[in-house]
């Protein structure tokens, strides 16, 4: 019992030395992250503020000085390239969670369960995510290349900046379907409405989801300590229950 409560003590500082760390998330990771914020506030004594967006303007906000101390990428590649360019600390880097696609819709009949509805091209308007900004738009084009459906589908498409912004334009009707991540319309290992295919992972490349501590946050036991929550069962009970896989 006493080494379990040193190695508690030796990765989370509690109220007397609590300080804040500055996250910028992923926005296909924001619900299992606000989970994860909370019980790490409850465990650790530190406060994690959390802003959400997508990865690729992340990137360029990082590199202009935004006062992030960790970046929760929706990708493998940004944080390689931060480490590379000395903006994030090498060592640091690892794979939190590997995100699942889906296509979507708020109608709960539309979509079937082997995504027949693609090829029947009953519908005006399939959302995607950016495939330059988001690794969830550019899986999104694999699957329809895969498919022998990006020319067919390509007049139809509808771009969001990001990921929420796809999700907003399927659940308020101005696309009938899309491309999501599964952990934005999964939880508690139930989908929360709608309709939904959940895309073979053959048809698409791994998305890897890695985390890395910004320079920023070097010297920040907040960030130290969140990365470290992040790997624990806790944590991935949380992910796991949104549909992410490790």
């Amino acid at each position: 019992m006493c080494r379990i409560v040193l190695l508690v003590s030796a990765l989370f500082c509690f109220d007397a030395l609590a300080a804040e760390v500055q996250v910028a998330v992923a926005a296909n990771f924001a619900a299992p992250m606000k989970q994860i914020a909370t019980q790490f506030e409850q465990i650790s004594g530190h406060k994690a503020n959390l802003s959400v967006g997508a990865t690729g303007k992340f990137y360029a906000q990082i590199k202009n000085g935004a006062p992030f101390d960790i970046l929760l990428s929706a990708d493998q590649a940004t944080p390689t390239l931060l480490v590379q360019e000395q903006s994030a600390l090498a060592g640091s880097q690892f794979t939190y969670a590997i995100g699942k696609l889906a296509l979507w819709s708020a109608n709960p009949t539309l979509v079937d369960g082997r995504g027949a509805v693609l090829k029947q091209g009953s519908f005006a308007h399939l959302a995607i995510a950016s495939p330059k900004q988001a690794p969830y738009g550019a899986a999104a084009m694999e699957v329809l290349t895969a498919l022998n459906l990006n020319t067919s589908i390509a007049p139809k498409l509808v771009q969001g900046e990001n990921i929420g912004q796809t999700y907003s334009f399927i659940s308020t009707g101005n696309a009938e379907l899309g491309f999501v991540a599964l952990s934005q319309i999964w939880e508690n290992n139930t989908l929360k409405s709608g309709s939904y295919w959940l895309v073979p992972d053959n048809l698409y490349s791994p998305i890897r989801q890695d985390a890395v501590l910004l320079k920023h946050g070097k010297d920040n036991p907040a960030a130290a300590a969140l990365l470290a929550f992040l790997k624990t069962d806790k944590a991935r009970a949380i992910m796991q229950s949104f549909g992410y896989q490790f």
